[in-house]
């Protein structure tokens, strides 16, 4: 499984605001723009808390498995690479979503001076933070069950005698 690259997600999270800030200008020349949802942020807040609070429990448990302590339960494997395959989804969407929110957030910066337009500037500044801290914690999580390195290979070329 291939680790989880910040650029890729700085690249999402930039093509997506620029984007969405060019979506934003020409919807709201069209019509009217359609609102930023309160629950955005609350959604990605929760994915947040899950992603650290699951990463969490896996540390505890696999130093416990690391020190022997009795009656450590152990981790599956299985389980700890379906948590890093969602912590890495997760990321993506957030960095998506973020971004779409931000550039959104940088278009309404410009109609401050109505009050509806204004809560929605900062549930989507509410909504970027939130997804940065998605990020944050997938990372986090997928340092958890990162694997140590296999020293086996790299002895520097020396054959073994026979």
């Amino acid at each position: 499984m291939k680790e989880l690259r910040i650029r890729v997600l700085a690249g999402v999270f930039v093509v997506a605001g620029v984007l969405s800030w060019a979506g934003a200008r020409l919807w709201n020349a069209v019509g009217t723009l359609p609102s930023v949802p309160l629950a955005a942020p609350i959604v990605l807040g929760l994915i947040a808390v899950v992603l650290l609070s699951t990463a969490l429990s896996l540390r505890a448990r696999l130093r416990a498995q690391r020190e022997r302590r009795p009656g450590a339960k152990g981790v599956d494997p299985l389980m700890a690479a379906r948590a890093v395959v969602f912590g890495q989804a997760s990321a993506l969407v957030a960095a998506l979503v973020a971004g779409m929110y931000g550039g959104a957030g940088v278009f309404l910066l410009e109609l401050l001076d109505l009050p509806t337009r204004r809560d929605q500037a900062i549930y989507a500044g509410a909504s970027v933070l939130t997804g940065l801290a998605v990020i944050a914690a997938a990372l986090f999580l997928e340092r958890v069950c990162k694997l140590p390195e296999d020293d086996d290979q790299d002895h520097g070329g020396a054959e073994p005698v026979a």
